[in-house]
């Protein structure tokens, strides 16, 4: 329906209003709101942003509500207060606001893409990645990544396959968040080398070109680095809730150390729950401030003077610095090694792998066992298309809905604690 006079007054107003706020607040280099580029035009609202709408219909969506019962480490029988797939995005996501303030960028857009960043992902977890990527690298000789399903969820599968029209920025920062799918002469780089690039964000830039050559936006490079930040304070507060390692445990890293002996000399009788809490605390807190300092020297000696020269640059402007990076990878390693690798944690993740494996299988030896809208019409795709719809439709599944579909199917179901 078209907005009428009144309304589009309305528009125009709000929009020269906001335009004129984000002159005179935002940094050159951040995004700005207008004009909105969408795969298919629509008008303004009158009372938000362009990217205010598409967090919001983010937020809204069934994907995002999903995640509630989709595994961070921890499939939701092993307790309550573990995070889950969605606790982090929402934790994922202050932590980026908190930076774009800082920085002066476009908070509404940062929230989009840190919001939307982690809606491809299949359940439980990395285990599911893995056995959903393999199972389908098996029938198509293609991977699954989950930014390429993250893609396809926002706009082809979301209400009933119209999807959500998000604007060109927040679908640029959902697919390239971690920086250039392709270089210059259209040849796959870094992880997507070896196996090109997915097919699903192939076939969406042939008519909507999401640049895969060139870097994500300031904003989206800060979602990226929230999202690192949020993992591996967050893991380390489950990981000590679990009693898998202790505070002390967590000393071999230097910096950590450092935190711990602040702590013990500021509240000298904490307990350990009291001292884990206190370092997470700290330790996020010391790696924002460290992104915020590096960001901006990086950008001062490399001085792009627009978001298209950020864009254009050779390299990510925003991240940790030389000591910090260190240290995170020290984190990383650590959590591999006493967390993720864990017999406890391994254990469960082999049965939850052998569970996407099943269904997978399942339904392509028994297409008939998928939901009625999940199936095709007859003539409809071939092998490699029938294989990635089997794997749209595992993807979208929770942590639950897997177990469930597993027990309708399977006379023998692992029990997943």
């Amino acid at each position: 329906m078209e907005a009428s006079a009144h309304e589009l007054e309305g528009i125009a107003a709000f929009e020269a209003r906001i335009r004129a706020q984000e002159d005179e607040f935002l940094w050159e280099l951040a995004e700005r709101s207008y004009p909105a580029r969408r795969a298919v035009p629509e008008a303004d609202s009158p009372v938000r942003t362009p990217f205010q709408r598409d967090r919001d219909r983010i937020a809204h969506s069934t994907a995002f509500r999903r995640l509630k019962h989709k595994t961070q480490v921890f499939i939701a029988p092993e307790g309550d207060h573990y995070r889950t797939r969605l606790t982090h995005t929402l934790e994922t996501c202050f932590i980026a606001r908190t930076v774009a303030r800082a920085l002066a960028l476009n908070e509404d857009l940062t929230e989009a893409i840190a919001l939307g960043h982690d809606l491809g992902h299949p359940p439980f977890g990395h285990a599911g990645e893995q056995a959903l990527s393999h199972a389908l690298e098996d029938a198509t000789g293609r991977r699954f990544r989950h930014n390429e399903h993250s893609l396809r969820m926002v706009e082809h599968v979301e209400r009933d396959g119209r999807g959500l029209n998000l604007t060109w920025e927040s679908l640029e920062g959902i697919v390239k968040h971690n920086g250039p799918l392709i270089d210059g002469n259209g040849e796959p780089v870094g992880r997507y080398r070896e196996h090109g690039v997915p097919v699903g964000i192939s076939e969406y830039v042939a008519y909507h070109d999401l640049e895969l050559w060139s870097y994500a936006s300031l904003e989206a490079q800060v979602a990226a680095v929230a999202d690192d930040i949020a993992y591996d304070a967050h893991d380390i507060d489950d990981g000590l809730r679990a009693g898998l390692f202790s505070v002390d445990d967590l000393g071999a890293i230097p910096l950590i150390a450092d935190i711990n002996a602040v702590i013990t000399a500021r509240y000298p009788v904490l307990d350990e729950t009291r001292r884990g809490a206190e370092l997470v605390r700290e330790l996020i807190s010391y790696l924002i401030e460290d992104v915020f300092s590096e960001t901006r020297r990086r950008l001062g000696a490399v001085r792009p003077d627009s978001a298209v020269a950020v864009r254009n640059h050779d390299a990510t402007l925003v991240g940790f610095s030389e000591e910090a990076e260190k240290t995170e990878a020290m984190i990383k390693r650590f959590l591999k090694t006493h967390m993720y690798r864990h017999e406890r944690v391994m254990r469960v993740m082999r049965d939850a792998e052998a569970v996407v494996r099943d269904l997978f299988a399942r339904y392509q030896s028994a297409p008939g066992d998928l939901p009625a809208e999940w199936l095709a019409h007859e003539g409809e795709d071939d092998e490699a298309g029938r294989a990635r719809r089997i794997g749209d439709f595992i993807a979208g599944m929770t942590d639950r809905y897997a177990i469930i579909e597993h027990r309708r199917l399977f006379d023998s179901t692992p029990d997943l604690r």
